[in-house]
């Protein structure tokens, strides 16, 4: 079964059970989606469905923080909830040690050797570790790698 068909069944599912967070979450991802397709004239494949629904994780874990501060945990209790639905259509998630592996292998094979080569590192890495680690932790990793290696 295809992600997007998985979506349609969730979706159904959710409005049979009246859950409304992952209706709502499964709807805005399928909304995503739709709007690719009709502005590129395309119909998405798997890779690119991840692609959305990576970003709007980002985009919910962003938010996080402001939500702490301004101290609605009704929104945060909410937002946890999507972020978990949002996590299930993802590839399992890359551990610490995992990323870290993959960063010392990336940084051996682009021959880096300060931050200026961070571009470099992570276009070796990015296309590994798509939709299952999030850049900013790996960015992190090999800014701390190569602030080493100096």
């Amino acid at each position: 079964m295809s992600l997007k068909e998985q979506l349609f069944a969730d979706l159904k599912t959710a409005m049979k059970e009246k859950d409304s967070v992952r209706k709502d979450t499964v709807q805005l991802i399928r909304s995503g989606i739709l709007q690719i397709e009709k502005d590129n004239k395309v119909e998405l494949e798997d890779d690119a469905i991840i692609d959305v629904i990576t970003k709007q994780l980002k985009s919910r874990k962003d938010s996080l923080p402001d939500y702490e501060k301004s101290g609605r945990t009704d929104l945060i209790e909410k937002l946890n909830q999507e972020i978990d639905i949002l996590l299930g259509y993802l590839p399992e998630q890359l551990s610490e040690a995992e990323i870290q592996t993959i960063v010392e292998e990336a940084v051996k094979e682009s021959g880096a050797s300060s931050i200026k080569d961070m571009g470099k590192v992570m276009a070796v890495i990015t296309p590994k570790v798509k939709g299952r680690a999030d850049n900013k932790i790996v960015g992190s990793f090999v800014k701390k790698m190569l602030q080493g290696n100096q």
